[in-house]
């Protein structure tokens, strides 16, 4: 069976050096906290007043500020930053914690889509930067993607780079 990695890779377009190429600059030192949370409010104002209702249905259970919270704390852990997320909610275990959304390539698409405007619409992030966070935006999309096909597979342990730069933990069983 191919890994979760090369299947990320082959549907996203990015392979796994482009997509990691977040761990080679402290992003979190070089754009700041505030940032972070521009670029999460920026993509989570899009995400929920998207015009397709099935995609904004994904998010419907979700509070707009929590999800911008969890994502702007994630992306601070991830790209360099204090332990935010873990220390709030525990490991990121980021296919697990997707689980319950149908994590599709149009979905993925569709996020991706909303990412790449909020990017372009932070001026606060440099145009070197925004390469870097979109390949590893990509791929872990794709690796996501590649982790829903796992729903009904009990007890596997999946190596999650995505998850944190200090370590490659399994993504907790699901």
């Amino acid at each position: 069976m191919q890994s979760l990695q090369a299947k990320a890779s082959e549907w996203s377009g990015v392979d796994s050096a482009d997509a990691f190429a977040v761990d080679d600059t402290n992003l979190f030192q070089k754009l700041g906290l505030q940032t972070f949370v521009n670029l999460s409010t920026n993509f989570y104002n899009r995400v929920y007043d998207d015009e397709e209702e099935w995609f904004r249905s994904i998010f419907a259970n979700s509070k707009k500020e929590d999800a911008i919270q969890n994502q702007y704390e994630f992306f601070v852990q991830r790209m360099g930053g204090p332990s935010l997320y873990s220390q709030r909610r525990g490991h990121p275990a980021l296919i697990a914690r997707h689980r319950p959304f149908p994590v599709t390539h149009q979905a993925a698409e569709r996020w991706l889509h909303h990412m790449q405007q909020a990017l372009d619409s932070t001026p606060e992030i440099d145009a070197d930067s925004k390469v870097k966070m979109m390949n590893f935006f990509r791929h872990t999309a794709f690796f996501l993607v590649a982790g829903d096909e796992l729903k009904n597979k009990q007890n596997q342990q999946v190596p999650c780079k995505h998850a944190t730069s200090s370590s490659h933990q399994a993504c907790k069983n699901f």
